[in-house]
């Protein structure tokens, strides 16, 4: 049975200029022979994502939303810098094929990519596809060592050393991310400003060890093998990625993460299969990156108080603009819901924590 990941029909709206893209394509990858189609994966709530098949060749085309103008937020050329950079080093990355700022071919920057078919775990596996909990256990174990193999690479080896600024990179995320709340936040919204001070009075030092941090590190961002579902071989939506702390990417991760024992309200809001028996708690996967990174971390809960408010933030951007009428994207209706429930998650944290 094939399990693997399946695109559909382009969204009303998100059409591309099939004509326009193909000429282009043609002319600056060499090999592209034969009638081209589109379809779109429908998953994701930011950049948008196309495959793109020519005659026998699949590509996948990333653009930013339409209607988005603010390229700080949807820079293709940086995602496409980085690709280029870690695909020697780091294998699961997909080979970046093409990247241009010509907006006469669909109105904004894109790049292409080469597709890696694969499995992506959502919210449940897909039917047929079972895990037991010893391998459900394993696949964890998994995609968190992959997570600590980018975290290890000698970014400035690679040439990316001006990619981000780790000097004061935890301060920067706390201030930033608390502007793009309030800048984003709607009559509808939580204020959040409790969970923001909390974290603004408990920033750590700065991390010894920076690396590169995917951002968005989760599984459904990772390609499972058709063939092996345990082997991770591929790391998608890299338009996050930069140089800073290495456990505000764990924190980010595990701001997702929802386990069996968690308040019914985070169980109702759970987007991937972390509740799946033989499923690590976050409790293990922090204990099991401390180990491999060989660190003691007895300050994760800002960590991941972090990684709640900074999702909650990611949600509320999207909202804002369902909220103002700039998307009709019914998806994004309710994520207000999500907020709150975060909101809430982060409050817990708090209340919990001995720092």
């Amino acid at each position: 049975m094939d399990f693997s990941d399946k695109a559909v029909g382009v969204r009303q709206g998100e059409e591309l200029d099939t004509g326009r893209v193909g000429e282009y394509l043609r002319e600056c990858i060499s090999g592209l022979s034969g009638d081209m189609a589109v379809e779109q994966f429908p998953s994701g709530y930011s950049n948008l994502t196309y495959l793109i098949k020519v005659g026998k060749t699949d590509l996948v085309l990333r653009r930013p939303p339409f209607g988005r103008k603010a390229k700080t937020a949807h820079d293709m050329g940086r995602e496409y810098r980085i690709l280029t950079a870690l695909k020697p080093v780091f294998p699961y990355c997909p080979e970046p094929l093409l990247y241009t700022e010509d907006e006469s071919v669909m109105g904004c920057p894109f790049y292409v990519m080469e597709r890696i078919p694969g499995i992506i775990l959502r919210k449940n596996p897909p039917k047929g596809l079972e895990f037991s909990a010893e391998q459900m256990k394993a696949l964890c174990e998994n995609l968190l060592d992959v997570q600590f193999k980018l975290h290890s690479i000698d970014y400035r080896a690679i040439g990316l050393e001006g990619f981000g600024k780790p000097e004061g990179y935890v301060k920067r995320q706390v201030q930033g991310w608390s502007e793009r709340y309030r800048a984003a936040k709607t009559p509808d919204a939580p204020d959040f400003e409790y969970i923001m001070q909390w974290l603004g009075e408990k920033m750590p030092p700065e991390s010894k060890k920076p690396g590169v941090i995917h951002n968005d590190y989760k599984f459904d961002n990772v390609v499972l093998n058709p063939d092996n579902p345990l082997e991770i071989i591929g790391v998608l939506d890299w338009e996050m990625a930069t140089i800073g702390d290495p456990l505000m990417d764990l924190g980010s991760s595990l701001g997702y993460w929802v386990q069996k024992d968690d308040p019914a309200d985070f169980q109702a809001a759970r987007m991937l299969p972390t509740t799946l028996p033989g499923a690590l708690t976050r409790d293990e996967m922090v204990t099991r990156y401390a180990r491999l990174a060989g660190i003691s971390i007895d300050n994760f809960d800002f960590y991941l108080g972090f990684g709640l408010f900074r999702l909650a933030v990611i949600a509320q951007q999207i909202y804002y603009r369902f909220y103002h009428g700039q998307t009709k994207d019914e998806r994004f209706k309710l994520l207000i819901f999500a907020i709150h429930i975060l909101e809430q998650a982060a409050r817990r944290v708090i209340k919990e924590s001995k720092m």
